[in-house]
């Protein structure tokens, strides 16, 4: 008999809902924008209401809808939010204030207790758990930053100094659960909400770009994982807690006592991509309407005529200021009458790949190892010039997942491993699993790109005192 998993990913501009049957094929799929976020004040970032649980009963929703099948077939669901978020409830779960997101600088302090109608402060994944649920349960695997866990355990932390300096209490927090164990079953309120059938399973995962991670196949130390998302990482995946390194930082995986190793990164890195398509506007929509092309189609076809290089034009991708940073600003070098809009357009792609380039190779030097095979998940994965310049800059093979929505197939995957649909993970990997395409280096712009880095990565130094001088003025 055919079961279905459902995978949940909350993510940062949107959340998707995607059910998988358990040979990793996409049954059906939902997706729900997220509000822009609600910016009072510098340093704060917030999503607006109820944001977070509105996007997932529309997506939820919009799945069901489509789904073909019996919804007695569907065995779980497998639940994956966004990192970093703070979420701050009164005792009976509901909402004190907006989820806080990860863009938010009170995510880096401590939490300071101004509101007493506060009885909990968890994650985004701890706050919809509860929701779905009824309880105060949420997964190990998504509490990276100022929280009191012992990353060695995966428990809260037993030292009263780990609780004091993060300012939360052991009773402000939630149980903590592995990735794998059920963290309740969907209750009839939600089942309203999501139009999912009542009493499922709702499954632990991890943080969301450790199962997007798993959902695009990384096993191995061997290989690299380039996350094109809001914000752009590269991971690879191991068995140590490495603390103080660094050019890397570790972090949970899917799997319980297995860690994910994780490069410096761009903040606002797809971002950027989609604030450039869009200041471009109706001369660029309007003539992808003339070719019968999406947008990005359109924009990935003239890219392709532009040369690698770009004639010199380069850019700095610092729309959002790395937070050792604060006063880098974004850039493009290189103006000199040859370039047009589609320069620009390539001109970001090729400086995300040459800056992971250059954070990669960082985390792969401390780590001792070489990466024989490059990843690329992510909604940019699906230009193909973002995978041939990837290709290109890396000089190694780059592989493209079958499904895009890799933190989606992740959730689901994990769910279907704690449920007992697979013995374990490489048996639901090998299951669910699959590369679609696999994109290899030109010489002549492998050779190019190669002393095109030894140019990149020096640009900070050179722009840092101009942005560090600017920023007394304007900010």
């Amino acid at each position: 008999m055919t079961r279905y998993l459902v995978g949940i990913d909350n993510g940062s501009q949107s959340t998707k809902v995607t059910i998988f049957d358990e040979r990793g094929a996409v049954v059906s799929h939902g997706r729900q924008a997220l509000r822009p976020s609600s910016t009072p004040r510098p340093g704060v970032v917030e999503h607006p209401d109820d944001d977070l649980w509105s996007s997932i009963g529309a997506a939820c929703r919009t799945a069901m809808a489509g789904f073909p099948g019996d919804p007695r077939d569907i065995a779980g669901v497998g639940l994956c939010t966004i990192r970093f978020c703070r979420a701050l409830l009164r005792a009976d779960g509901s909402l004190a204030r907006p989820v806080l997101s990860w863009m938010d600088e009170r995510v880096s302090r401590p939490y300071e207790h101004e509101d007493d109608s506060v009885a909990y402060v968890t994650t985004s994944s701890g706050y919809l758990t509860h929701r779905l649920t009824g309880e105060f349960r949420d997964t190990a695997a998504n509490y990276q930053g100022v929280w009191p866990i012992n990353t060695d355990t995966w428990q809260w932390s037993q030292d009263p100094a780990a609780h004091r300096e993060t300012g939360l209490p052991p009773d402000m927090l939630f149980e903590l659960v592995m990735p794998g164990e059920t963290l309740g079953r969907l209750t009839p309120a939600a089942a309203e909400h999501t139009g999912l059938p009542g009493g499922l399973p709702v499954v632990a995962t991890a943080n969301d770009k450790a199962v997007e991670a798993l959902g695009c196949g990384l096993r191995d130390p061997d290989t690299l994982l380039i996350s094109l998302g809001t914000y752009i990482t590269s991971m690879t995946t191991g068995e140590r807690n490495i603390t103080g390194a660094d050019r890397f930082w570790t972090n949970f995986a899917c799997e319980p006592h297995r860690y994910l190793y994780e490069s410096g990164g761009i903040r606002r890195g797809m971002w950027t991509v989609s604030w450039l398509r869009d200041l471009l506007g109706e001369e660029v929509t309007g003539r992808a309407r003339e070719a019968g092309l999406g947008v990005e189609e359109y924009l990935d076809a003239e890219a392709s005529r532009v040369p690698p290089g770009c004639d010199g034009l380069m850019a700095v991708l610092d729309w959002l200021a790395p937070v050792d940073a604060p006063y880098r600003k974004g850039a493009f070098l290189g103006f000199d009458g040859r370039q047009g809009r589609f320069h620009l357009y390539r001109a970001v792609l090729e400086a995300i790949a040459l800056t992971m380039h250059e954070h990669a190779t960082a985390m792969a030097g401390e780590l001792g190892t070489d990466f024989e095979r490059v990843l690329v998940s992510g909604g940019g994965a699906g230009s193909e010039v973002m995978m041939g310049i990837v290709a290109d800059v890396f000089g190694t093979a780059a592989g493209r997942p079958a499904v895009n929505n890799a933190a989606g197939l992740g959730a689901a995957l994990i769910a279907g491993v704690g449920l007992g649909r697979f013995s374990d993970v490489d048996e639901a990997t090998r299951a669910m699993v699959s590369i679609n395409a696999e994109f290899r280096p030109t010489p002549a712009n492998q050779q190019l790109y190669a002393r095109q880095r030894e140019v990149h990565r020096d640009i900070t130094r050179h722009t840092d005192e101009i942005f560090r001088r600017s920023a007394s003025i304007f900010g």
